[in-house]
């Protein structure tokens, strides 16, 4: 048995392949990004492939009984287009997930999980957020993950094992996405403001975190359900914020703004070409945003082990190098 991860070069599917390495499993690693030579080991096949085309899946051989682990998508950390930005997101997240389900059925091949994003839910109805809440996603990455959801749950009905985990802000060294401007703020000793209050909690999941959700739905045999991943205890954004500078001896100050005028001045300047923040990301920043996951730790004897706090910490500490 191999364990197919796609996006295996990826954030979060590097460091899978690492503890898959550490572990001794066979490991097929597919990706459009070319690896590095030095980094191949005995037990890890490189499979250059795009997962948009067809084609490319003539290149990997699947066994019946091999695993398949789909990390590979278009998200906000990298490039994104001003024009065609639904196609950008939907080519790749909904089309290409579309292609390995189906070439995985021609290998009679039916045991897979999937990452998608709790950004499938839109607006919080309710809290905390469990994997009933309504999915009312607001921009296109988001729709384009719930409409790869919603084939996957089309291939349960064909007898596949399909785990979907849905995580907050996935955060670890190697990624800093808008912490970066966050961070640069910190390090200088200058105000950081919050959008609005601040009194909401801000909520996100360490990439060892959800490596180690994966490791445990691989060993429960991938539940054909929904999981959230995120942390737990969330401190509020200012309280968060002020840790961090305090933690790394910044003379920062985190003062509170006007939300929704915050949240128009970032619409207009996105529309103008100076996007600061995207829509998915700021349209709920002032709002209390914590996913339920009782049901990952009660089904997959998961628990996260990494606070909000430390995580920031950590990342601001990767950064300063």
């Amino acid at each position: 048995m191999a364990i197919i991860v796609f996006g295996g070069n990826g954030f979060v599917g590097s460091n899978l392949v690492d503890a898959l390495i550490k572990l001794e499993k066979e490991v097929i690693v597919c990706d459009i990004v070319k690896c590095d030579n030095s980094k191949k080991l005995d037990n890890v096949t490189y499979v250059t492939l795009d997962m948009t085309k067809k084609s490319d899946f003539e290149k990997l051989v699947l066994k019946s009984d091999d695993i398949v682990v789909n990390l590979a998508a278009n998200q906000y950390h990298n490039k994104v287009p001003r024009k065609g930005r639904k196609e950008y997101f939907f080519d790749t997240n909904t089309a290409g997930t579309r292609n390995i389900l189906e070439y995985m059925e021609n290998c009679d091949c039916k045991n897979f999980c999937m990452f998608t994003t709790d950004m499938t839910y839109g607006r919080p109805q309710y809290l905390p957020v469990d994997t009933n809440h309504p999915q009312k996603p607001f921009g296109f990455y988001g729709q384009s993950k719930k409409a790869a959801e919603d084939i996957c749950k089309e291939y349960r009905k064909k007898e596949f094992n399909i785990t979907i985990f849905r995580p907050r802000m996935i955060i670890g060294p190697g990624r800093l996405g808008i912490l970066k401007k966050l961070f640069w703020l910190i390090k200088h000793n200058l105000p950081v403001p919050t959008i609005g209050s601040g009194k909401n909690c801000y909520q996100m999941i360490s990439v060892f975190d959800c490596v180690s959700a994966i490791m445990c739905a691989i060993d429960k045999g991938l539940p054909n359900s929904e999981y959230n991943l995120g942390s737990k205890n969330a401190p509020s954004t200012k309280d968060l914020l002020m840790n961090l500078a305090k933690s790394v001896g910044s003379k920062t100050i985190v003062f509170p703004t006007c939300g929704p005028l915050v949240k128009f001045v970032l619409k207009i300047m996105s529309i103008v070409g100076l996007e600061i923040m995207y829509k998915e990301q700021y349209m709920i920043a002032d709002e209390d945003y914590i996913l339920d996951i009782s049901k990952t730790e009660e089904e997959l004897d998961w628990e996260p082990q990494y606070s909000d706090k430390d995580m920031i910490v950590e990342a601001f500490n990767n950064y300063n190098k």
